[in-house]
């Protein structure tokens, strides 16, 4: 994983609120993602992890709030936002009747590409897929699909791509598989906001980590400031550091209560 950015943020977010009927999703948010990084948006079902990514990929309007990606505001330019980013989503959304070279040429073509052929063979080979290039998507396990799935977002190099829930159903080994691709992703100078509800997926990967609980985020910081966070404990004189789950678990609780107790001043 790449050392944090100095220069502007690639995504930056500030007081972003989003309401669906009487149920308010986003209640301010505000997050920076520094450029050539992965920032992962940890939080559980329900916690506006989605909803989030639709409003920055311009798929969604926010109700209040500024964002911007590439320097580009996704209110007012999403023409722009949109050449600068990829978005995958929960499930892989390959062709399963095309061949994997077949699915990449499509794409490659869709976006005005010239020499199409060439970009689908680079594509290949860079996610480790030339051998099974020639066979039908929908042949591929599921962590082939997913890595052809995000082949497929990166035709045209976009310098932002946004993973939503990228391993959801995927088994152990396939999602290691994933983790390869998303830090060769990052070496490679993309930066990745990567949402999920998986803790070691957050750990694995993520150069920073954003809790987002209840529609805000309650924390933000590498792992190992979010570590610092709880007390280490020592049994026998040897040190045991806290889990990003403990972290996790804690800080979400430490939320959780302070909004009971308001509720019940109020």
């Amino acid at each position: 994983m790449n050392a944090t950015a100095t220069r502007a943020p690639a995504i930056r977010v500030r007081g972003i609120r989003k309401s669906f009927g009487d149920v308010d999703v986003l209640r301010g948010v505000d997050l920076d993602v520094a450029a050539g990084t992965i920032h992962a948006l940890l939080g559980s079902n329900g916690a506006g992890k989605t909803t989030l990514v639709r409003i920055l990929s311009t798929l969604a309007r926010a109700d209040a709030g500024t964002a911007s990606v590439q320097g580009h505001d996704v209110a007012a330019a999403p023409g722009r936002v949109r050449e600068s980013i990829s978005l995958t989503g929960q499930f892989a959304a390959v062709d399963e009747v095309l061949t994997g070279r077949e699915n990449l040429v499509l794409v490659a073509r869709l976006r005005h590409l010239p020499d199409p052929d060439a970009v689908a063979d680079d594509m290949l080979a860079r996610f480790s897929l030339t051998e099974a290039g020639g066979r039908r998507a929908g042949e591929y396990s599921g962590g082939m699909r997913r890595r052809l799935d995000i082949a497929m977002s990166l035709v045209g190099n976009p310098p932002v791509i946004f993973l939503d829930e990228p391993t959801t159903g995927l088994d152990p080994q396939a999602r290691v598989e994933v983790w390869r691709t998303v830090k060769q992703l990052a070496d490679g100078g993309t930066t990745v906001l990567l949402t999920t509800q998986y803790l070691d997926e957050a750990e694995q990967l993520a150069d920073r980590i954003a809790i987002l609980h209840q529609g805000t985020i309650i924390r933000s910081g590498s792992l190992a400031e979010l570590k610092r966070l709880l007390p280490s404990a020592t049994v026998e004189y040897v040190e045991k550091q806290p889990t990003l789950e403990e972290v996790f678990l804690a800080l979400v609780g430490e939320a959780d209560d302070a909004t009971s107790a308001g509720k019940e001043l109020s």
